[in-house]
């Protein structure tokens, strides 16, 4: 959520940041309703003074023996003009905070302006994508071959965009959480959490899935939803709180199902475990202090890149443009791993400086040393990885003429010692 006071001093530059995001500036249509409903506030409080000066008179009148039918009436009348102020308050008030949830975090100034996704900016490349002397295959084919995927029997037991991994794959799948979770708690120092997996809304509104993209999620009919990611639950391990400035920065990983309606992307890759209504990701979340975010969001970047050097996967980093930033996020990098089946880089990780768009959401503040001032924290969240994606790239990146796959060196520790798939 926004700074009213900051649109209020700054409504230019909120409609500029709302036109880079190509949205419809807001910041006349805002105005007005704060008018409306700060001028609700005073009458209700002029009413309600002039109605306690005139219940004094009353009292005066009574005592000297006079009328005082004229004052009781025109309490009345006042009583009436206050509820309706009051009313009229809520109702700004309501048209107001509804406004406000639905806006997006203003970029950075550094974040390329764009329509989409053919406008983000490549910043560089890491490993070379693999030369085969055949024609690659993709996951599917790759992983029917071992016996291991099945989609068949998944959309008997669930329907469209669900997985069954077996015996080595399933493995691989745990094995490359394990390997993450150890790499990002080791050496990047990320406490590892086991959180719900179903939470209350005021949890999705707090990191700005709702209201806004409650169709891209899946609710319960006991009024919890399914997380989309962990970084719902991790995040709001700050919601509310009043932190001091010493337990800054807060660092939480963990592994947890996924799970998204994908309801705009009829048609988009239907085929294989690249986008599926549930899958398995190992997260990245940082609460900070303002000043240290923008740091904060390179050393997360860092964390899910060494996973991807590890591994040995070719992948780029790209800055996203204004046209393709998520809602809640002031900039984004996304890495983009080489997938040889769609000879294309793919998304495998999106890291995100959410600012204080989320904190001002869920509350959550710290108070510097010596201070009784409180601030907004800053939180980040990234992928660190998607887990399916990285298994499908494992397998389309190190496949073999005969079919078996060569696993890199880093994950076979995780797998008894296992070299190849086969």
């Amino acid at each position: 959520m926004l700074d009213l006071r900051w649109i209020r001093e700054s409504p230019e530059a909120l409609d500029r940041a709302l036109v880079r995001r190509g949205e419809a500036p807001a910041a006349a249509q805002l105005g007005a309703l704060d008018a409306e409903r700060r001028a609700c506030q005073t009458r209700f409080q002029e009413c309600r003074q002039h109605r306690n000066a005139l219940s004094r008179e009353i009292g005066k009148a009574k005592a000297t023996g006079g009328s005082a039918d004229d004052l009781i009436a025109e309490v009345s009348r006042l009583k009436d003009e206050e509820r309706a102020a009051e009313e009229a308050e809520r109702k700004a008030a309501a048209a107001l905070d509804a406004l406000l949830e639905g806006l997006p975090n203003p970029p950075d100034e550094d974040v390329p302006d764009g329509a989409g996704e053919a406008d983000n900016v490549e910043l560089g490349q890491t490993g070379t994508p693999p030369r085969f002397g055949f024609a690659p295959k993709d996951h599917v084919e790759l992983g029917e071959a071992l016996g291991l995927m099945d989609f068949e029997r998944a959309a008997i037991l669930s329907g469209a965009r669900f997985v069954v991994l077996r015996g080595a794959l399933a493995r691989l799948e745990r094995a490359l959480a394990q390997f993450m979770l150890d790499t990002h708690t080791e050496e990047f120092g990320y406490e590892e959490v086991s959180p719900p997996t179903l939470v209350r809304g005021r949890a999705l509104f707090g990191t700005g899935q709702l209201p806004k993209f409650e169709q891209d999620l899946f609710g319960t009919n006991t009024g919890h939803w399914l997380i989309p990611t962990a970084e719902v639950p991790l995040t709001n391990l700050a919601a509310g709180r009043i932190l001091a400035e010493e337990e800054l920065p807060l660092r939480f990983t963990a592994f947890t199902p996924c799970y998204r309606s994908e309801a705009g992307s009829a048609g988009r890759d239907t085929r294989g475990m690249i986008r599926q209504h549930q899958f398995q990701k190992v997260e990245l979340v940082s609460v900070t202090h303002p000043e240290a975010s923008t740091e904060e969001h390179e050393r997360m970047t860092q964390a899910a890149e060494t996973i991807l050097q590890r591994l040995e996967l070719p992948y780029r980093r790209m800055l996203l443009c204004t046209g393709d930033l998520g809602a809640v996020a002031r900039k984004t990098y996304d890495l983009e791993v080489w997938l040889p089946g769609q000879d294309a880089y793919r998304e495998i990780s999106s890291c995100s400086n959410c600012g204080d768009y989320q904190a001002r959401r869920m509350n959550a503040r710290f108070r510097p040393s010596g201070s009784k001032a409180t601030y907004f924290v800053h939180t980040l969240n990234g992928s660190g990885l998607a887990v399916g994606r990285t298994l499908v790239a494992l397998l389309e990146n190190g496949q073999q003429s005969d079919g078996s796959i060569a696993l890199p060196s880093a994950i076979r520790p995780y797998m008894g010692g296992c070299q190849r798939l086969e």
